[in-house]
Formats: C-alpha cells, sequence, structure tokens
C-alpha cells in the first residue's frame, strides 16, 4: 500500500517536460545494457542459457522501489519521489514483459501467455495507482487525501527495509564470484556511468538527471530474483546478486549521489 500511496501523492504534482524521457528510458537502456553485454559475454564463455538469463534479469532490472525509494527520499528529499515513480514503474512493466517473457524462453516453457503477462502486469497495485495518479487528476481533485496519503507513504521506509533484510542470502558466494563481478559490476557501476553520459551529452540539469542516474545505480530487483527461482534459472547467482547486490549499493549509490551533482542548478 505505501508504494501506490507515493505514486498517488506525487505523481499529480509533476510538471510534465521533454527532459521527462531520461527517467522514463532509464530502465530501458540498463535492460537493454544488459541484454547486450551478457548475450556476448555467454558466447565467450559459454554460458548456459538459465545462468545467462538470471544475469539479465537481476543486472538489468534494478531495486528501484525497495531500495531506490528510501535512498532518494534520504538524500534527496520527498519531493525527488515523483521522479523515482516513473523510473520504477516502468521498470516495473520491462519486468512484467520482456523479464517473464526471456526467463519462459530460457526455461523452456512452452505455450508462453500474452493473457498471463498482461494479467500480471495490470493487477499489480502499484502500477494500477501510477495510472490512477496520470488519468484521475485531469478529472477529479484527489488532493483532499493528501493528509491520508501521506500517512500510508510514511510506512514506506522501515516496511522496504524490512522486507528487504528477510530477502538477504550469502550462501555459497565464492563459487559464484566471477559472476557475480560481471553483473554487479554492469549493474553498480556501468549502467548509471551510461546513464551519466547520456544526460551529460543532452546537457540536461537539474533533480531529473540526478535521480535518473541515482535509480540507475540500485541494487538488482528481488522480484528479478523470484522469477529466477520460479523458472529454475540459477536460482543461487540470482539470489546472491540481490543479496550482495543490496549492501554494495548503500556504498556506492552514496558515489553515484557525490557524482549526480554535477547535474544540480
Amino acid at each position: 500500500m505505501a508504494i501506490p500511496a507515493v505514486a498517488l501523492k506525487y505523481l499529480p504534482a509533476i510538471h510534465w517536460t521533454n527532459d521527462l524521457f531520461l527517467p522514463a528510458l532509464m530502465p530501458v537502456i540498463v535492460w537493454c545494457g544488459a541484454w547486450l553485454l551478457f548475450k556476448v559475454y555467454s558466447l565467450k564463455r559459454k554460458l548456459d542459457p538459465a545462468t545467462r538469463a538470471a544475469l539479465t534479469l537481476t543486472a538489468g532490472l534494478g531495486n528501484t522501489s525497495f531500495i531506490g525509494f528510501p535512498l532518494v527520499q534520504a538524500y534527496y528529499g520527498a519531493a525527488a519521489l515523483s521522479i523515482a515513480v516513473i523510473c520504477d514503474q516502468v521498470t516495473f512493466v520491462l519486468m512484467s514483459t520482456a523479464g517473464v517473457i526471456m526467463a519462459m524462453n530460457a526455461s523452456g516453457t512452452e505455450n508462453l501467455n500474452a493473457r498471463l503477462v498482461l494479467k500480471r502486469l495490470f493487477s499489480f497495485p502499484p502500477f494500477v495507482a501510477f495510472v490512477t495518479a496520470l488519468v484521475l487528476p485531469r478529472f477529479v481533485d484527489i488532493s483532499p487525501v493528501n493528509s491520508l496519503l501521506d500517512k500510508i507513504a510514511v510506512t514506506l521506509v522501515p516496511l522496504a527495509l524490512f522486507s528487504v533484510g528477510l530477502q538477504l542470502n550469502f550462501t555459497g558466494w565464492l563459487s559464484e564470484v566471477k559472476l557475480l563481478s560481471m553483473g554487479l559490476g554492469y549493474k553498480l557501476l556501468l549502467a548509471p556511468a551510461v546513464v551519466f553520459v547520456m544526460a551529460y551529452v543532452f546537457h540536461i540539469k537539474g533533480l531529473i538527471p540526478q535521480i535518473s542516474v541515482f535509480e540507475a545505480a540500485m541494487a538488482p530487483m528481488i522480484t528479478a530474483s523470484v522469477i529466477a527461482t520460479e523458472f529454475e534459472l540459477n536460482p543461487q547467482l540470482a539470489n546472491l546478486m540481490v543479496g550482495i547486490g543490496i549492501l554494495l549499493a548503500f556504498i556506492t549509490s552514496a558515489g553515484w549521489w557525490f557524482c549526480s551533482l554535477l547535474f544540480a542548478g
């Protein structure tokens, strides 16, 4: 409930500009980069399809809400959550479509069902709240419920960190250290660097590029490891990517916050 409340609270207040293409495009850039990198890497190292899919899912999809929202709020303030919500919802759409399709193909699952993919997408409460927050304010003033939304949204940080803590698992990391280095090196360093360069080249200033780069640097998405486990795509590697990635992201995200100050103005 906390994430939908954040969407309903902050999205209606967004002043939509052309620069908002960056947070919307950021998850697509990160996903496509992961897909390309691990396709080439799997050809060189002869990775099996399950391992390649596990790396792509976890390195290509960021933890833009459970980790991203609390850190964005801590570093940039609550107002920045409106931009973070855009990053998060596009990430979720990618996970529910491209991510699920990749998992099904890698596992050899037959009968790819478009209805199942769409049902997963449109039954996810934060996505429903995201669409509602975009459409409803055009017809109805929802500001009277902002005080209620504030009370719900304030539970986000403790609940998010509690749920993340339950996911941490480091068993067997030594046996996967090479793949972990490759996956986390991309997710925590290379992916945000690509978004950083893109924002710099297009001369985008202000909070939008700061949050886009910062969210690109988030740890792997927990749900991505759940999907990998569900389809038996090297579950140990997927879970280690999440567990170790979350701890490292608390350190590397501080560095990306410092770098993002270049866009302040």
